[in-house]
C-alpha cells in the first residue's frame, strides 16, 4: 500500500511540470488557443490542428498572454504562413 501511495505521489509531482494547450474558440479558419507551453511547441500544436482541419497550416496573428490567435490558410489562398516569432515551421514532407 505504501508503495503504491508513493508512485501516486511521485507522478502527481512529474505531471505538475506539463503545460496544457487547448483550443478555446474554433470558428472558420480562426482559432484561439490558450497554451502555458514553449511558443514552438504551441507553434506545432496550431500547424497540427489547422492540418487536421484540411487546411495547410496555421499562421500566427497575435498573442495576450497565454493566449495565441491563428488563421488556418489554405493552400489556394496564395498566403504566407507566418511563425510565432523566433519559432519555425516544420516543412512539409515530400510525398
Amino acid at each position: 500500500m505504501k508503495k503504491i501511495l508513493l508512485l501516486t505521489t511521485i507522478s502527481g509531482l512529474m505531471l505538475v511540470g506539463c503545460y496544457s494547450t487547448q483550443i478555446n474558440m474554433s470558428m472558420g479558419n480562426m482559432r484561439l488557443i490558450t497554451s502555458s507551453a514553449d511558443p514552438q511547441d504551441v507553434m506545432d500544436f496550431a500547424t497540427k490542428t489547422c492540418k487536421s482541419d484540411f487546411y495547410e497550416g496555421a499562421s500566427f496573428l497575435s498573442k495576450a498572454g497565454k493566449e495565441y490567435r491563428f488563421k488556418c490558410v489554405k493552400a489556394e489562398e496564395n498566403e504566407v504562413l507566418i511563425p510565432i516569432p523566433g519559432t519555425t515551421i516544420a516543412p512539409v514532407a515530400a510525398k
